[in-house]
Parts: structure tokens; C-alpha cells; sequence
């Protein structure tokens, strides 16, 4: 019969048993995009147009927007757009949409809170090119 189950990361952080040397680092390595790409065309709104806008400028500049994370902010922006729309008729959104959309924005890092859990991919290491001074090393 197999043991306990393993500790989840967060309770090791927490506890302060967590080491570097056992970290599980098992994420997909996309490439970041190196420019701003244009909002779809399936938007609903303005709104969610400029929240495009100003979020595509702040992932990319922070090196967190991909390829492959284009759907899924053009999701939390085609949302946000319905939600100002509800607000400006004087409604309110739902409770499963607030809570969608406020999820949304920290699994891209953007609240205070989920912008320690988001790390930007690491510019390249061009190293020293001074190191050598110009002599050869044998």
C-alpha cells in the first residue's frame, strides 16, 4: 500500500520546508510575444476593445503574453466589456461572472496578490563579454 500522498508546494512554502533542489517545474515553455498583437475582431464591445488594448500592452511588456494565452484574454476582455455594460445600465454582473472574470485576471498575474505567483520569462543571459579581457583560456 503507497504512502501519503505527496505535500502540495503552497504548504511547503508556507511551512518553510520547501527546497529549491525538489522543485517540480513541469510547465509548458511558450515563447513570449514580442509585440502587441491587434484585439479579434469577435470583441463585443468597445469596452472590451480597450481593455484589450491596455492589457496586451502590460503582458507583453512583462514578457507574460503568448501565443497561446491570446483566447483566454480575449475572453477576460470580452467579459470585462460585459460587465461595464451591466454597470452602465445599472445593473450589476452575476456573482459566477464577477467571480469568472476576477479569477481570470489572476491567472494573468494582474492583481497584487497573483503578481507573486506569475513569474515573466527571464530576459536572455548575453553573459559577459568582458570576462576574458581578450586573453585565450586554455
Amino acid at each position: 500500500m503507497p504512502g501519503p500522498g505527496k505535500k502540495p508546494a503552497a504548504l511547503k512554502a508556507v511551512a518553510g520546508t520547501e527546497r529549491a533542489d525538489r522543485a517540480v517545474v513541469n510547465g509548458a515553455d511558450l515563447p513570449a510575444l514580442a509585440s502587441v498583437p491587434p484585439a479579434p475582431d469577435w470583441l463585443p464591445n468597445s469596452h472590451a476593445v480597450k481593455e484589450w488594448d491596455r492589457l496586451a500592452s502590460i503582458l507583453t511588456a512583462n514578457k507574460l503574453l503568448t501565443e497561446g494565452g491570446l483566447s483566454a484574454l480575449g475572453m477576460l476582455c470580452a467579459l470585462h466589456g460585459k460587465c461595464v455594460q451591466l454597470y452602465a445600465a445599472g445593473e450589476a454582473p452575476t456573482a459566477s461572472m464577477a467571480g469568472t472574470l476576477r479569477n481570470m485576471i489572476n491567472d494573468f498575474g494582474l492583481t497584487p496578490v497573483a503578481q507573486g505567483k506569475v513569474t515573466p520569462v527571464a530576459p536572455e543571459d548575453t553573459g559577459n563579454k568582458f570576462a576574458r579581457n581578450g586573453k585565450r583560456t586554455a
